[in-house]
């Protein structure tokens, strides 16, 4: 005796349960697909995040440092400028000082029998016009100015006589070298130009 087994509807079912199956793998799939893009995506965005912080860090230390430079570079020309006021300073110092010596050694200088009628200085060019009772006297005050120290061999430019007659009316030029100026008078001039200094950045604090 034999049986008849119809296996169509079992294959039916096992069928379904494959296609089920198949469809569950891929849907899990998908799903783990979108969390791991969107688990990769957060990264991504924490890391941009981060590198944002970063560069604001350093572009604030950089408007910072940038901000020390100006302060910097605007001590630096304040102290260019003091260095220059204090080169005028000292010029006009030991030009003063230069004139007051120049004075002091003329008046020192006078042979007897010279009265000085003019004198004049143009930079280091000195003019001086005088009166003499004779020729001696003229070339006695020539030697003697000739004699002291920082000044040239004066040139004798003209000698007339009075108009009545009592004396001699000479003029001649003489090149006035450089002085050094005293050391007192150059420490004076410094300390004045670091005073001003220290007034102007209290000033400007």
């Amino acid at each position: 005796m034999s049986m008849n087994i119809n296996l169509l509807p079992w294959r039916e079912a096992q069928r379904e349960r494959n296609t089920r199956k198949f469809y569950v793998v891929v849907a899990g799939m998908l799903i783990l697909g979108v969390a791991l893009g969107l688990l990769i995506s957060h990264y991504y965005q924490l890391k941009l995040a981060a590198q944002q912080q970063r560069n604001a860090y350093v572009s604030d230390h950089i408007e910072r440092l940038n901000a020390d430079i100006a302060g910097v570079s605007r001590y630096a020309s304040d102290a260019a400028r003091l260095g220059e006021q204090i080169a005028v300073f000292q010029a006009l110092q030991s030009e003063q000082a230069d004139t007051v010596q120049l004075f002091n050694d003329v008046a020192n200088s006078v042979a007897n029998g010279v009265i000085y009628q003019r004198l004049a200085k143009n930079g280091d060019q000195v003019s001086v016009t005088a009166v003499a009772g004779s020729e001696r006297q003229v070339s006695e005050q020539l030697r003697r100015i000739a004699a002291l120290p920082g000044m040239g061999v004066p040139s004798l430019s003209a000698v007339e006589s009075e108009q009545n007659g009592a004396g001699r009316v000479f003029r001649f030029d003489v090149e006035q070298t450089t002085v050094a100026v005293p050391q007192g008078v150059a420490q004076d001039v410094e300390e004045q130009g670091v005073a001003e200094l220290g007034e102007e950045e209290e000033g400007s604090s």
